[in-house]
C-alpha cells in the first residue's frame, strides 16, 4: 500500500459507511419489492457508496436506466427514481409515470430520491403536470462528498465551475458546505480554515453560518483535520491546461477515467497464444478500476511517466523470481508455503501485465513528433517564451485542423501565462478559429472569456512573471525518476495551487502577500472554537492533516502533487483532497463548450 494510505490517520470509511446508512433507511421505507430507475450519471458515483449487494439485501430486484417511454416490465411493488434535481429529468419522470397503465397487472407505487437535494422547483415542476400525488416517499439523499480513494473526495458535480463562473449559480458552493458540515460530523470541528477566491469566500460564510444556525452540530469529536484549505479553481487557471505527465494522468489525459474506472482499447490486453496470428481479437473495451488498493498501481500512479518504466521492469524481474522458488521448494513444509503465497503472486502478476499493457499504449502517444510539439509549446508558455505574440505551432495546428479542444487548451494557456492576450493576438486567434471550425464557436469563446481563460490584456501589464519567479512556478533542473520537488508532475511546471498550498504550510501567507493580491478573488482566514477538552497538544513528530478542497475541480497531476508533499521525510503536514469534480484539460474546456445547433434548413 502506497505510503500516503498507510501512514494516513484519515479513515473515510465513517463516510463511506454513513452514506450506506443512509440509503438502507431509504430503502426500507418502500417496503416490498424495488426496481430503481437511475439517472445514469448517478450509477458511477453510486458504484463507490454501495454496491448491487446492498441493494438486492434491500429486496431491489431490477435497475433500469431513466428515459422516455413506457418503463420496462417489472414484476416489483415500488418503482424508485434516483435523480439530480434538474427539470429535463422531470420531463422523462412524467413521461414514465403517465404512461403507466393503471388497469394493466398490480398497481405499482412510485417513490422519488432527488440526489443530492430535493429541489422545491423540480416537485412544483412535477405537480404542474399532475403527477407530484403519484409519488409516495420523496425524499433526498445528500451524497455530497463521495470517497474514491483513502485520501480523495470528490462531489462529481460535472458543471460546477460553469455555474460559479459564468452563471452565478452557487447550488455546487452551497452543496459543497453541507458536505463539509457532514464531514466535521463525522470527523470533528476543522480549527482554521484558509481560503483563496471568491468561491472559497462564499463556502467559508455559508459554513459558518451553518454551524450558527445549527447550535447543536458543535461535536465532541477530537479533530481529525488541522485545517482546511478552500481553493478557487480560477486562482489558477493555469494548471488544467497544461498536458499531465504522470502515469495516472495520462491515463485520464489520453482515456478518460470515469468515477475510478478506464476503458482501454482491447487488443494490448488479448490473451497471447501461439500460431493463432491474433483471428480473435477482442472488440469490447478493456475496463479497468484504478485506485490504491491495488499494490502496483499505487506504487507507480503519481510517478512521471517516465519513471514507470524501470519500476515494471523491477518487479517483473522480482515477480519471476518468486515463480522460480517453486523448482527449490523441496520439502512439503516449503511446497505448501509457496501455494500460500501463490494467490499473491498471480495478482501481482496479473497486475503487472495490465500495467505494462498500459504503459506501452501510453508510451505510443508520448513518443509521437505531435506529442513532443504540443508540449514543447505548453512548457516554452509555462517558463515565460514568447506569451505575447502569434505562436506559429498554434496556427499551423489550425490550418491542419487539429481537434477544436487542443486548439483551445493552447490558446487558453497562453493567454494565462500572458495575464490575457494583446488586442490583436486574441483577435487574429478568434478569427483563423472562427472561419476553420465554424462561426457556431463564438459563444464558446465568449464563454472562455468570461470565465478569464482566453481575454484581452486589460492592466497592459504581464504579472505572470512575477507570480512564476515568487512561487518558483518554473524550474529548470527537474528530476523526474527521484523527485526532490512538485513540478516532477508536468516536468518543469510545479503546479500554482499546490505550491499554494506547500507555503501555507511553511512558512505561512504572510510571506508571499504580494503575489496573493494580484491573483483573483481575496484571501482569508478564519478559525473556529473548539469545546475544551478537544483542544490539540501535538505529540513531537506527529504530522498536522490539511484538508484541501477546490472549488471548480482538480487535475491527478495535482493530487499526485499533494501526495508527493505528504510523502516528504521533514514535511509535517499530510493532506486529504476533495473536489467539485475531478477533471483534465479537455473534460474541463468541454464543460464550457456551448453547443451550438445549426439551423435545420
Amino acid at each position: 500500500m502506497a505510503a500516503h494510505l498507510s501512514s494516513g490517520r484519515v479513515n473515510l470509511t465513517a463516510l463511506r459507511e454513513a452514506g450506506r446508512r443512509e440509503l438502507r433507511e431509504f430503502l426500507d421505507k418502500c417496503a416490498g419489492s424495488k426496481a430503481i430507475v437511475w439517472d445514469e450519471y448517478l450509477t458511477g458515483p453510486f458504484g463507490l457508496i454501495a454496491q448491487y449487494s446492498l441493494l438486492k439485501e434491500h429486496e431491489v430486484e431490477k435497475m433500469f436506466t431513466l428515459k422516455p417511454g413506457r418503463l420496462p416490465q417489472a414484476d416489483v411493488k415500488n418503482i424508485i427514481f434516483f435523480v439530480r434535481p434538474k427539470l429535463e429529468l422531470m420531463d422523462i419522470i412524467t413521461d414514465n409515470v403517465l404512461r403507466e397503465d393503471r388497469g394493466r397487472g398490480p398497481q405499482r407505487d412510485f417513490h422519488i430520491l432527488f440526489v443530492p437535494r430535493r429541489s422545491l422547483l423540480c416537485e412544483q415542476w412535477l405537480k404542474e403536470q399532475g403527477v407530484l400525488g403519484s409519488f409516495i416517499h420523496r425524499e433526498q439523499y445528500s451524497l455530497d462528498l463521495i470517497p474514491f480513494d483513502g485520501d480523495l473526495l470528490s462531489m462529481e458535480s460535472e458543471s460546477a465551475f460553469k455555474e460559479c463562473y459564468l452563471e452565478s449559480d452557487q447550488t455546487s458552493l452551497y452543496h459543497a458546505a453541507k458536505g463539509l458540515m457532514t464531514l466535521q460530523a463525522l470527523y470533528g470541528t476543522i480549527p482554521q480554515i484558509f481560503g483563496k477566491g471568491e468561491c472559497a469566500r462564499h463556502v467559508a460564510n455559508m459554513m459558518i453560518r451553518m454551524k450558527r444556525e445549527f447550535p447543536g452540530s458543535q461535536n465532541s469529536i477530537f479533530p481529525v483535520f488541522d485545517t482546511l484549505l478552500l481553493l478557487d479553481r480560477n486562482v489558477d487557471l493555469l494548471t488544467p491546461l497544461a498536458t499531465q505527465l504522470t502515469y495516472e494522468g495520462l491515463i485520464d489525459e489520453i482515456y478518460g477515467i470515469q468515477n475510478t474506472y478506464v476503458k482501454l482499447p482491447p487488443e494490448k490486453f488479448a490473451p497471447k497464444k501461439q500460431g493463432e496470428g491474433g483471428k480473435d481479437l477482442p472488440t469490447e473495451p478493456k475496463k479497468l478500476q484504478l485506485n490504491s488498493a491495488e499494490e502496483l498501481y499505487a506504487e507507480i500512479r503519481d510517478k512521471n511517466f517516465n519513471a514507470v518504466g524501470s519500476v515494471l521492469s523491477k518487479k517483473a524481474k522480482i515477480i519471476s523470481a518468486a515463480f522460480e522458488e517453486r523448482h527449490h521448494a523441496k520439502t512439503v513444509g516449503e511446497i505448501k508455503q509457496f501455494v500460500s503465497q501463490l494467490p499473491h503472486m498471480q495478482a501481482a502478476r496479473s497486475s503487472l501485465a495490465n500495467h505494462t499493457s498500459i504503459a506501452e499504449l501510453i508510451k505510443d502517444i508520448t513518443t509521437s513528433e505531435d506529442f513532443f510539439d504540443n508540449l514543447t509549446v505548453e512548457q516554452e508558455f509555462m517558463s515565460g517564451i514568447d506569451t505575447d505574440k502569434v505562436n506559429n505551432y498554434i496556427e499551423d495546428c489550425i490550418a491542419q485542423k487539429h481537434p477544436l479542444i487542443k486548439i483551445l487548451r493552447l490558446v487558453c494557456l497562453q493567454s494565462v501565462c500572458n495575464s490575457g492576450l494583446k488586442q490583436k493576438v486574441l483577435d487574429h486567434y478568434k478569427k483563423e478559429i472562427l472561419q476553420t471550425y465554424g462561426y457556431e464557436h463564438i459563444l464558446t469563446l465568449n464563454n472562455l472569456e468570461k470565465a478569464g481563460l482566453l481575454k484581452p490584456q486589460t492592466s497592459g501589464r504581464n504579472n505572470y512573471p512575477t507570480i512564476r519567479k515568487t512561487l518558483r512556478l518554473w524550474m529548470d533542473d527537474v528530476n523526474e525518476q527521484n523527485p526532490n520537488d512538485i513540478s516532477y508532475v508536468y516536468s518543469g511546471y510545479a503546479p500554482l495551487s499546490v505550491r499554494l498550498a506547500q507555503l501555507l504550510a511553511r512558512p505561512g501567507w504572510r510571506s508571499i502577500e504580494e503575489v496573493l493580491k494580484m491573483l483573483p478573488g481575496p484571501h482569508f482566514e478564519e478559525r473556529q472554537q473548539l469545546p475544551t477538552g478537544l483542544q490539540k497538544k501535538r505529540q513531537h513528530g506527529e504530522n498536522r492533516v490539511t484538508l484541501v478542497f477546490f472549488l471548480g475541480g482538480v487535475t491527478y497531476a495535482e493530487i499526485a502533487a499533494l501526495r508527493f508533499l505528504s510523502q516528504m521525510e521533514d514535511g509535517g503536514t499530510e493532506y486529504v483532497i476533495a473536489t467539485t469534480k475531478l477533471i483534465n484539460g479537455t473534460s474541463w474546456i468541454k464543460s464550457l463548450m456551448e453547443k451550438l445547433e445549426p439551423a435545420p434548413f
